[in-house]
């Protein structure tokens, strides 16, 4: 039983598995990214919750704003702390 399958088609599926694995490679490196920021986010949004609860017993508070909450989700708990760090510095 011999198949006669030209091998420009044979070719063809090669180079679609390659892509489509390219494709699914890329998804998922953006994928780990998009959660390493979703976490960042969490933990900044997370980090002024608790700098305003405990904060307001001696007087340290920020306001949560788009500006506060877009800093501190892109760089999560560091971003609280240069916020908190122009707040002294800058009132």
């Amino acid at each position: 039983m011999y198949l006669d399958i030209p091998f420009d088609i044979v070719i063809a599926y090669a180079v679609g598995l390659v892509l489509l694995y390219l494709v699914g490679w890329l998804l998922l490196v953006r994928f780990k990214f998009l959660l390493r920021w979703m976490v960042n986010g969490l933990l900044g949004g997370f980090a002024l919750w608790v700098l305003n609860l405990i904060g307001g017993l001696i007087g340290v508070t920020m306001a949560i704003n788009p500006v506060t909450a877009l800093t501190v989700g892109f760089l999560g708990v560091p971003g609280v702390i240069l916020i908190l760090f122009l707040q002294f510095v800058l009132f």
